[in-house]
């Protein structure tokens, strides 16, 4: 995977708050507190608003968001920074996105900016910490990174393919998708009406978002910025296999086994490795988001 250095970062795509205080404390966050055990529970998910019963007592004492992209102007640093790289892949993933959810869907995409924070971060879902990995928030239409999960990623989650990071973007813009389209809402109202069946119903979601992370890479080396250059300069189904294996390592089956437990299927929230993988597939082979319905699939 090689990134073009000529490539420009939509304004507005980052935003790096890193530095800035982060937030509020942070306060009744069952989900987990950090390493391991929170990943296992939220990793690579979404939907924290209420959803995981984040505190959202906290005061926001972060300053106002920055833009990283003022770092990224340098051609060599774009293609070699960590938030730079971030930075093209978010454009290359809304990019996609643009184009493509009106022709697939009829729905016109909103842009939603990734921040940037470390250690803490107040969201319009509550305060989080590093420990809950990537999420996405639909009160505030943003996705939340800690840039050093791509470390535990690599070393303690077997996940060390460079294109594990778009990946892990994708799929939780895949989440803003469905919050764009009202998916995430109508699975709600599920999990509300039939509570026994809640985990199934957000492993259907999290499959979904795995779906359209594969649509995005099936057409992610066409993707382009503003002024018409590509954002990859190549693109090999090599760097998609490591999407494929970051997939697998993070099932709620291999999460729960190298974490030292049985195996649960009534506790999983995501799905197992091989559904995260086949979906990714799905997408990736197909090329086409409409092919991503979970909730009608007659099997995940």
């Amino acid at each position: 995977m090689e990134l073009n250095e000529r490539a420009d970062i939509d304004p507005g795509s980052i935003e790096d708050v890193r530095g800035s205080g982060g937030g509020g404390g942070i306060g009744g966050l069952p989900i987990g507190g950090g390493g391991l055990a929170g990943i296992v529970v939220t990793l690579v998910i979404a939907l924290v608003g209420g959803y995981f019963g984040i505190n959202t007592l906290g005061s926001d004492n972060s300053a106002p968001p920055g833009n990283s992209t003022e770092k990224c102007s340098n051609d060599q640093e774009r293609t070699k920074l960590l938030e730079c790289r971030n930075g093209l892949y978010v454009t290359s993933i809304q990019r996609y996105w643009q184009q493509q959810l009106p022709e697939s869907f009829g729905e016109q995409y909103k842009p939603a900016a990734t921040r940037i924070f470390s250690n803490q971060v107040t969201t319009g879902c509550g305060t989080a910490d590093s420990g809950v990995g990537p999420f996405y928030c639909p009160a505030d239409d943003k996705v939340y990174i800690d840039l050093t999960f791509y470390q535990v990623l690599s070393k303690e989650l077997g996940a060390p393919g460079e294109f594990a990071q778009p990946y892990v973007l994708a799929h939780e813009y895949g989440h803003h998708v469905q919050d764009v389209l009202g998916t995430e809402a109508e699975m709600r109202r599920r999990q509300e009406r039939d509570p026994g069946n809640a985990n199934q119903e957000s492993v259907k979601l999290e499959l979904q978002a795995d779906c359209y992370a594969g649509a995005w890479a099936h057409s992610a080396a066409n993707t382009v910025d503003k002024d018409g250059d590509k954002i990859f300069k190549s693109l090999t189904d090599a760097d998609i296999q490591e999407g494929i294996q970051t997939a697998g390592q993070i099932g709620d089956d291999t999460l729960q086994k190298r974490g030292g437990g049985q195996i649960n299927p009534d506790a999983f929230t995501h799905g197992t490795s091989e559904q995260r993988q086949r979906w990714f597939r799905v997408g990736w082979e197909s090329g086409d988001p409409k092919q991503c319905d979970t909730f009608s699939a007659t099997t995940l």
